[in-house]
């Protein structure tokens, strides 16, 4: 089975929802009630969409595991109206979202954020956004400013790739290295990755198919 193959029951629906002042264009993968994950994607002012690789991976990993997906546009892309919202009004698009898929399935609850997605992800999760984990794919650390980061909440993971300009390994790690040890996320490295996971979707793939929820468990 490849990526693209995946599931071929696994259908996805188009749907709008509302998040404060604006619509939001999304596409829900129902699976029943193994719990629901939200996947926020990368910048949309550098054609950042829900149909990003990254996220697309993220999306199929979670539905072959029986999990029900949302994926979403940010305000201003594709067919979600309003206009970029520079990061802080995306976090009401995150809670909208969330909202949303609480109407379609019980917890466990899940947000998986990418780049401009992680970072406005982990500020949702500061700013009280319900959620049960946050996964974070190569949070920009060296374009944005958000050394917020170790302040967010249920933080279980962070998927990097050892040449990613936009997320230094090493920043990345100085970055949390007064945390607390028991607080801290596992930091998992794909060598030769740059930030944009090209040829390295397996590996995405990989890692999200074996995660596992640490509140059930310890993640892998």
């Amino acid at each position: 089975m490849t990526i693209a193959q995946g599931n071929p029951e696994i259908q996805e629906e188009k749907v709008i929802f509302a998040a404060a002042d604006v619509t939001l264009e999304g596409r829900l993968a129902p699976a029943g009630e193994s719990g629901g994950v939200v996947l926020t994607s990368p910048h949309p002012l550098y054609g950042g969409d829900m149909d990003n690789n990254v996220v697309w991976t993220a999306a199929r990993a979670f539905q072959n595991r029986h999990w029900t997906t949302l994926r979403f546009n940010f305000r201003g892309v594709g067919l979600s109206t309003g206009d970029y919202g520079g990061g802080q009004a995306e976090v009401a698009d995150i809670q909208a979202a969330m909202h949303f898929l609480a109407t379609r399935v019980a917890r466990p609850q899940v947000i998986v954020g990418y780049s401009f997605g992680a970072a406005v992800a982990s500020r949702a999760l500061i700013q009280g956004t319900p959620a049960d984990d946050l996964i974070l794919i190569a949070p920009p650390i060296a374009l944005m400013e958000i050394n917020y980061l170790p302040e967010t909440p249920r933080l279980r993971l962070i998927i990097v790739g050892d040449r990613d300009d936009f997320c230094p390994l090493s920043q990345l790690e100085y970055l949390f290295q007064t945390s607390p040890l028991d607080s801290r996320p596992k930091i998992r490295v794909l060598p030769g990755c740059s930030h944009f996971f090209a040829g390295f979707e397996r590996s995405l793939y990989d890692i999200l198919q074996k995660y596992q929820r640490t509140l059930s468990g310890s993640d892998t």
